[in-house]
């Protein structure tokens, strides 16, 4: 049976474009892992798309002073574009649409049918001059649990699930002076209480990064919260069940179908023709299942998602989460609202983007926020990437023409070594871009070493490990290794006896 790894990160909100803080995060670490599982000889499908159906799309909209469905279509344009522009190469790009909403409805359908959700009276913010529940964007107050201030639903803070009963002073996003009532309302629930069991089993094999592991332990130690799977509003996907006529499946569990939606897109573009969207999710599909997401979008992914696919039986459940935390911008958090963002199309159009995607590696915000300067871009490229890099071309350069070089048995030692080096930071089980990038930088001052001291007898050597070198970075620095190699495979030995060096580019500063 074969193996392969799907990945994914989870859809972002269709209210604007991706600014670098999204791309630091879960996009550009996703690319990276399916670049490098493909050159060490595996078969990967990386997944995302668009959220449509949250209710921040209308918020943004209304801001905006466009529609909702303008903007949802732009926005998704916008992502698309800045992705191809940083290098990011989505296999299945998931957008709403009939099949999709198929998948959802049939999704829980089932779970219903096996009578896994249950109705339960809750609690809402309303707003009586509109006759709405509030939810989600529509609703801002207190975390009960961190106490920030924000969106009901998902703290964007801590993480954890706020009913939006329970916010603290909640007042209406769209109409902030207006009173709000509290009333309730009937929906259906998945009560995620019922498979503790399941899920401290699952969470106790797990590899997790420390935020996650903090906010798992934190989520086992008290009861598990019902969590909703319908909304008593409009905007949103119509919930086919009778018990809750003219409610929508809640946006936030829509996680685990758009999944298997974005891997059948992606396997369908790879070539496969597949019996069933949902088939390579089975669980005797060979699949292991990735997820690269922020840490807000955890619990409605690992804890509820997780939980769900237990209930329903027939699915892999994911094997890893890889998380990641802000990635701020002059040491505030990036915000369009307030124009405090940086575009990742707009830097790509003036920076060559191997070294946006160097430094976006080197920073990236893996274990605490990280911070994102223009400055520091440069400076950080110039001194570790872009002259190193450009001494050693010029180095390689001058044995070209001079035929086939001897490459010793050191040589092909020292090139394991490096392959071994870069392998623990891609390995999925650690992945680190921060780790690939230190690895990078510590490799490439040493051959900036051996090039400034190359003989006619290491003259092959250093040719040979800049080759091997290239093939390693490639997931990164794409542009470079495209322009320098036929192909970008990583050979599990290294056995070259020969090497013929050919011309290397150069790389162009990020000033210019």
């Amino acid at each position: 049976m074969t193996e392969r790894l799907v990945i994914i990160s989870p859809a972002p909100t269709a209210n604007g474009d991706l600014h670098v803080g999204h791309l630091a995060g879960p996009f550009l670490a996703a690319d990276v892992c399916t670049r490098y599982t493909r050159a060490t000889g595996g078969e990967a499908l990386y997944g995302t798309g668009m959220h449509f159906t949250q209710n921040y799309v209308v918020t943004a909209a209304r801001k905006l002073g466009v529609s909702p469905e303008h903007l949802r279509v732009r926005s998704a344009e916008q992502v698309e574009r800045t992705l191809a522009a940083m290098g990011i190469e989505v296999d299945g790009f998931g957008c709403i649409g009939d099949r999709f909403t198929k998948m959802v409805l049939d999704f829980y359908d089932r779970l219903h049918s096996l009578g896994k959700l249950k109705l339960r009276t809750w609690r809402f913010p309303y707003l009586p001059s509109t006759g709405e529940y509030l939810m989600d964007a529509y609703v801002i107050g207190g975390c009960p649990f961190c106490l920030a201030t924000g969106y009901a639903g998902i703290c964007e803070s801590c993480g954890l699930p706020v009913a939006p009963g329970d916010l603290l002073d909640p007042r209406s996003t769209l109409y902030p002076d207006e009173p709000l009532e509290t009333r309730e309302a009937e929906i259906l629930v998945f009560p995620v209480e019922e498979y503790r069991a399941e899920l401290t089993a699952y969470f106790a094999k797990t590899t997790m990064r420390p935020h996650m592991a903090q906010m798992i332990e934190d989520v086992l130690a008290g009861p598990l919260p019902d969590f909703p799977i319908t909304q008593p509003t409009s905007w949103g996907i119509p919930a086919p069940f009778p018990e809750v006529p003219g409610q929508v499946i809640y946006p936030h569990m829509e996680g685990m179908p758009w999944s298997m939606f974005t891997t059948a897109l992606a396997a369908e573009r790879r070539g496969a023709v597949l019996k069933s969207d949902d088939e390579f999710w089975r669980k005797d599909s060979g699949t292991t299942v990735v997820y690269f997401t922020g840490l807000d979008a955890t619990y409605p992914f690992a804890v509820v998602g997780t939980a769900m696919l237990t209930a329903l039986g027939e699915y892999v459940v994911p094997a890893q989460y890889i998380t990641n935390d802000f990635y701020e911008l002059a040491n505030e958090k990036f915000s369009t609202s307030r124009g405090h963002v940086v575009s990742g199309r707009e830097l790509a159009a003036e920076v060559p983007r191997d070294l946006i995607r160097f430094h976006l590696s080197a920073t990236s915000p893996e274990f605490q926020r990280t911070d994102f300067t223009r400055e520091a871009l440069v400076r950080v490229t110039d001194t570790r990437l872009v002259r190193p890099w450009n001494r050693v071309a010029a180095a390689v350069d001058a044995w070209v023409g001079r035929g086939a070089l001897p490459v010793s048995e050191r040589s092909r030692r020292s090139a394991q070594r490096m392959v071994d080096r870069f392998a623990a930071g891609y390995n999925v089980r650690r992945f680190s871009l921060t780790a690939v990038a230190s690895t990078m930088a510590e490799q490439l001052g040493r051959l900036d070493q051996m090039a400034a001291g190359v003989t006619k007898e290491t003259a092959g050597d250093l040719c040979h490990e800049v080759d091997v070198f290239l093939r390693c970075a490639a997931p990164v620095l794409i542009d470079l290794a495209a322009a320098a190699l036929a192909d970008t495979t990583i050979p599990a030995r290294q056995d070259a006896v020969t090497i013929t060096p050919t011309p290397l580019p150069r790389l162009t500063g990020a000033g210019g």
